[in-house]
């Protein structure tokens, strides 16, 4: 299942490459810990290194706010449905197991 796509603000972007840099934690964990892909990330770090954070994202349509509302339910609803079938494989696989 995709997760829709989400638009970040410039200093979300800003800040997020700055919490990367300065917390020591690899990519992944500080993705993780910022609910980010960890691509996205990573673009924005090289982005960054080039100089062109404020260049990413500039062509972007800006939506309204019912609209990044409306992208922002979905990504969580996404999210909620892979954790539910992840937790619905471990239960069969527990399950089998006991027996």
């Amino acid at each position: 299942m995709e997760l829709p796509r989400t638009q970040y603000s410039q200093e979300f972007r800003k800040e997020s490459v700055k919490f990367f840099k300065e917390s020591g934690l690899t990519l992944v964990e500080a993705a993780k810990r910022l609910s980010l892909p960890q691509g996205t990330l990573k673009n924005w770090v090289y982005a960054d290194k080039r100089g062109e954070l404020a260049a990413v994202g500039k062509y972007q349509k800006p939506l309204f706010e019912l609209e990044l509302e409306l992208s922002r339910v979905k990504r969580e609803l996404a999210e909620v449905k892979m954790e539910r079938d992840f937790i619905k494989k471990c239960a069969t696989y527990f399950a089998k197991e006991s027996q």
